[in-house]
């Protein structure tokens, strides 16, 4: 009997191997799901919007900076009809200059730009001054930042957002942090503020309200759906006790704060020496995992073992955003397909996991958590990072449940997951 003990773990629901995780529900599945029913009450049918409204002069401060961003993120199309600043001067007025450039994130062109001058002020409207720019159509998903700028001295006033609040058009416009003292990201135009406005129209109103009339209808049926799933994780529990419950919402961006409730659960509950992660899509031959800990005598302290990515860039857009680690690169992190660590690092994740912060991805969390500790990195491609077979591979990743079970069936028939000789499906 092999001296070691193996902790098998996916993160999320597995179909083949049956020792996984799970967490408490919400009413909403996903981010996806929460970012598409937040446009919950549009203001207007076809009428113009302002972002912001100063109703108080004394919520303006002078900005202190040249340049100033605020990062917004689409969930509805919809027109950027001018783009405004906020006055300088004691009167209300312009006094220096200041440009306005709407971009979207990354890229270095704007779509849409104003200047602003005492000479050219524009128009004023609700304590901001407005230029008319070109009409384009921001579609949903659409990324962008808005960026005041000025050469001069004190040329830029900023508002006092918690006194005057930001118009997202009823959920069809989301608003990066701009808080005082919030720290720009590391590709940020500027700092996070609001150094004027912008007006707006709803694009298409009448497919949005067609999606507001089935929101009720769709949450519901989400619902419904959920309790179903809720009873068949139960069932499945009480049959098998092999499923952990935590208290955590189960979104994409939970992920790591999932996997370090269960790392706190596993030092309180099992007894190992080595805990293997992997996912619930992943094919995993435990076999020949525990054959490589034999052979290369594997069993240590401060150990990682896995197919780790190194200099991995940080995305700014798109589904893995990540603005609040500055460094252009991850550490070194493993694969989510399956990966080792040592009892002692778990131990070290367990004992932080209120402190430790979560990132916007598993694997790429665990990565900069474990740059703190430093362990040993046992790099070994035998754990797949894409989907493709090998007969010595120890892991691959994103197959359906019927693709795990041919797998398995070609793995028990002549020991090759990959075909046998003689046909075998």
């Amino acid at each position: 009997m092999r001296s070691q003990a193996l902790l098998l773990i996916p993160c999320v629901v597995a179909v083949v191997v049956h020792f996984w995780l799970w967490t408490n529900r919400a009413t909403i599945s996903s981010e996806e799901d929460s970012d598409e029913d937040s446009a919950a009450s549009p203001c207007g049918q076809d009428r113009e919007m302002e972002l912001v409204e100063v109703s108080d002069p004394s919520a303006l401060a002078p900005g202190e900076v040249s340049s100033v961003a605020l990062d917004f993120k689409v969930f509805h199309p919809l027109v950027i009809t001018r783009l405004g600043v906020f006055p300088t001067g004691p009167h209300m007025e312009i006094e220096g200059n200041v440009t306005v450039r709407l971009l979207q994130l990354d890229q270095q062109e704007a779509v849409v730009t104003a200047h602003f001058s005492p000479v050219s002020p524009g128009t004023r409207l609700n304590g901001v001054w407005y230029k008319p720019v070109d009409w384009f159509i921001l579609p949903k998903g659409f990324e962008g930042t808005l960026v005041w700028e000025s050469p001069d001295l004190a040329g830029l006033t900023t508002v006092n957002t918690s006194r005057e609040k930001l118009n997202n058009g009823g959920g069809v416009l989301k608003f990066s942090s701009i808080g005082e003292g919030t720290l720009p990201h590391r590709s940020a135009l500027g700092f996070p503020g609001l150094a004027g406005g912008f007006t707006f129209k709803i694009y298409d109103m009448a497919s949005l309200w067609e999606l507001l009339h089935g929101q009720e209808e769709r949450m519901q049926t989400h619902g419904t759906r959920l309790q179903m799933e809720d009873w068949s994780l139960e069932q499945e529990g009480l049959r098998y006790g092999d499923i952990v419950f935590v208290d955590i919402v189960d979104t994409y961006r939970n992920v790591p704060s999932k996997l370090l409730q269960f790392y706190k659960w596993s030092v309180g509950n099992a007894a190992f020496d080595l805990l293997l992660k992997t996912d619930d899509d992943c094919y995993i031959d435990v076999d020949k995992v525990l054959m490589k800990i034999d052979q290369k005598d594997l069993k240590r302290r401060n150990f990682w073992w896995g197919n780790f990515r190194q200099s991995w860039a940080v995305d700014r857009i798109g589904k893995w955003q990540e603005l609040e680690y500055a460094s252009p690169a991850y550490p070194a992190f493993a694969c989510g397909s399956g990966y080792v660590a040592s009892r002692d690092l778990v131990q070290w994740l367990a004992s932080n996991a209120e402190q430790l912060k979560a990132y916007q991805g598993e694997d790429v969390s665990m990565g900069i958590w474990m740059a703190a500790v430093g362990p040993q990195k046992y790099q070994d491609a035998g754990w797949l990072c894409e989907k493709e077979c090998y007969q010595d591979m120890l892991s691959s990743p994103q197959h359906s449940p019927e693709e795990l079970r041919t797998l398995w069936a070609r793995k028990r028939a002549c020991g090759d997951p990959c075909g046998c000789p003689w046909g075998h499906s």
